[in-house]
């Protein structure tokens, strides 16, 4: 098992419930799609699984650990496990794109290597790799902060897959990118999974994508999960329901998600 919550809650303080006693488990290999209206605790979820926050109510195991029972080091080596796709990504602005690829690694590098790579890049062969599966490897020595929204995001999933954790996640990985790059991008992010044969978790907002690429669906509302199953049993009434407060199901194109009272009309799925 790669993942399991159970009964998980987290309150912050101004009194806000992000997620209120969500029970899953995600096996090693899955590909998991987490999707639902803005404000429904997708991100929080995510930030939980990654032990970036601590939850105030159940339990979770990651990667077959209990991380809030493990010293410090036990933590860290953990953390350097897992793969994190940020929305915004965490990286220096006047940092050059090639050591915030190659940054990936420097929870697994010993410090030398680490503190070397900041001075001049160890592996550019590596971080070209990468980038040009994102298709922006002719920003290998540009600063980040001379990049679009788009590519910066792109630079944050080369930096993941440079890293190659245990498990990845995905938190809006595509919101800034044109919708010709997005299915890209997500493609790679299964492919590297499949390849791999590891977990990958991505919380989306563009629902056609989610069910495209991913096996299973798991639809969250204010914090709580409505529903856990794979795309064909996704129906149009689910996704109303879900995206009730919205005006229409969310998608990377222009038109609004067509759905059928048996299934979803879509692309067939990947696998």
């Amino acid at each position: 098992m790669s993942l399991r919550l159970d009964g998980v809650g987290l309150v912050y303080s101004n009194g806000y419930r992000a997620v209120n006693g969500v029970s899953i488990s995600i096996g090693a290999g899955e590909r998991v799609a987490i999707i639902g209206p803005s404000g429904a605790g997708k991100s929080t979820l995510l930030r939980l699984i990654a032990t970036a926050q601590r939850p105030a109510t159940g339990a979770i195991e990651v990667l077959g650990a209990a991380p809030w029972i493990l010293g410090r080091g036990a933590l860290r080596k953990l953390r350097s496990r897992i793969g994190m796709v940020h929305q915004a990504p965490p990286i220096p602005p006047r940092q050059r794109v090639v050591t915030a690829v190659l940054a990936g690694r420097v929870g697994q590098w010993p410090m030398w290597k680490g503190l070397a790579s900041l001075a001049y890049p160890v592996d550019v062969a590596g971080a070209q790799s990468v980038l040009a599966r994102m298709e922006i490897t002719d920003k290998l020595f540009e600063r980040c902060d001379r990049l679009s929204g788009g590519q910066l995001q792109r630079v944050g999933v080369a930096r993941v897959l440079y890293q190659q954790p245990d498990l990845m996640l995905a938190d809006e990985p595509v919101s800034a990118v044109d919708p010709a790059l997005s299915d890209r991008v997500i493609s790679e992010l299964n492919r590297e999974a499949v390849a791999r044969r590891i977990t990958l978790v991505a919380s989306l907002h563009a629902v056609d994508l989610a069910l495209h690429w991913f096996p299973r669906i798991i639809g969250l509302r204010a914090g709580e999960v409505e529903f856990d199953l794979p795309p064909v049993r996704v129906t149009d009434a689910m996704l109303r329901e879900l995206y009730a407060s919205e005006a229409t199901v969310p998608t990377q194109g222009d038109q609004p998600l067509a759905v059928e009272a048996a299934g979803i009309r879509r692309k067939p799925m990947c696998s």
